[in-house]
């Protein structure tokens, strides 16, 4: 695969950076995106008692920044992610959905490089 996108140096502040709101099964997230083409980086924040409305098949590389959630797959496996922790997956490997009891803020980088 060759990537012919070049982006060059920014910072990104992230106060600048307005939230769009997505309801969930339960609860609501809010986004803070960054789009470039083959890129996506997001700041997301699930409130208390949120669960996703959909198994995702598309590929994350998912940090924890505060708080903590679950990432249910949907083979029934269960995986609880805590501040400091990440997981990687690509485009179409591991159907999943988030969770959260108190609420999480996580950083959220997928795109192309994932198939």
């Amino acid at each position: 695969m060759t990537n012919n996108i070049n982006i060059p140096f920014r910072l990104i502040d992230w106060s600048e950076i307005s939230k769009t709101e997505h309801k969930g099964e339960k609860g609501t997230s809010f986004w803070q995106t960054i789009d470039y083409p083959g890129l996506r980086i997001r700041i997301v924040e699930y409130s208390a008692g949120y669960l996703a409305d959909h198994w995702c098949k598309k590929g994350h590389i998912v940090h924890c920044l505060e708080g903590e959630f679950t990432s249910e797959l949907q083979n029934g496996k269960k995986i609880l992610l805590k501040k400091g922790m990440t997981y990687v997956v690509s485009d179409e490997l591991s159907s999943h959905r988030s969770s959260t009891e108190n609420g999480v803020k996580v950083l959220i980088i997928d795109g192309d490089f994932l198939k």
